[in-house]
């Protein structure tokens, strides 16, 4: 009974530090931006993945023994979904020079992550994968928050702060597209990570 605490960690990691759609928003904040103006949307974001955890947490548990085909079907369309953002993300430009005059503040980073089906994936991963089926919901639910949180704290800062150094350095030139094929092909990774059972408790 309980959490697999230490390879979800790995897992977390591994998927809040990996391109996806709420990445690459951290990403185009910094470049647009900088690091220090981003910082109450990097907030946001991470708070925000605590509102996707929570009703996932004690719906998907609950219906664990009921519905077992359901986490296969969400982890299948999720990871489609997620491999048809990593070809939009291919053919991304930072395009640095259309930045408006204010970033986007706390309340625009909290809604990033309920409207992320990377988000959905990993987390519906995290509890079909990483939790005995006969945890307590409210122990299984509260350290899956603490440890995606805990990543995200790290992880999130990092990918603004690369934001801001790849757009003096990369925007507008040859290496802008390479860069952009190679954020898309770890993304591609990761959801093979979770679909072939990388990680699984």
């Amino acid at each position: 009974m309980g959490v697999a605490i230490g390879s979800f960690l790995l897992f977390a990691a591994s998927q809040i530090g990996t391109p996806g759609p709420a990445n690459m928003a951290l990403l185009a904040t910094g470049a647009r931006y900088g690091f220090r103006p981003a910082l109450p949307f990097v907030t946001g974001v991470a708070l925000g993945k605590q509102l996707v955890i929570w009703p996932v947490g004690f719906g998907l548990l609950a219906l664990a023994q009921s519905v077992p085909f359901l986490f296969e079907t969400l982890k299948w369309a999720s990871a489609a979904y997620i491999c048809w953002l990593a070809w939009r993300v291919a053919n991304m430009r930072l395009n640095v020079g259309e930045a408006a005059q204010k970033a986007p503040g706390f309340l625009a980073g909290l809604i990033v992550h309920p409207l992320n089906p990377k988000a959905w994936a990993m987390i519906t991963a995290g509890f079909t994968n990483f939790v005995s089926p006969d945890t307590p919901v409210l122990y299984a639910t509260a350290v899956i928050a603490i440890c995606f949180l805990s990543c995200q704290v790290i992880l999130h800062p990092l990918w603004v702060f690369g934001g801001e150094r790849l757009a003096a350095t990369v925007s507008g030139t040859t290496a802008e597209r390479y860069l952009m094929w190679a954020l898309a092909a770890l993304t591609v990774a990761s959801v093979a990570y979770v679909l072939f059972g990388g990680g699984k408790a």
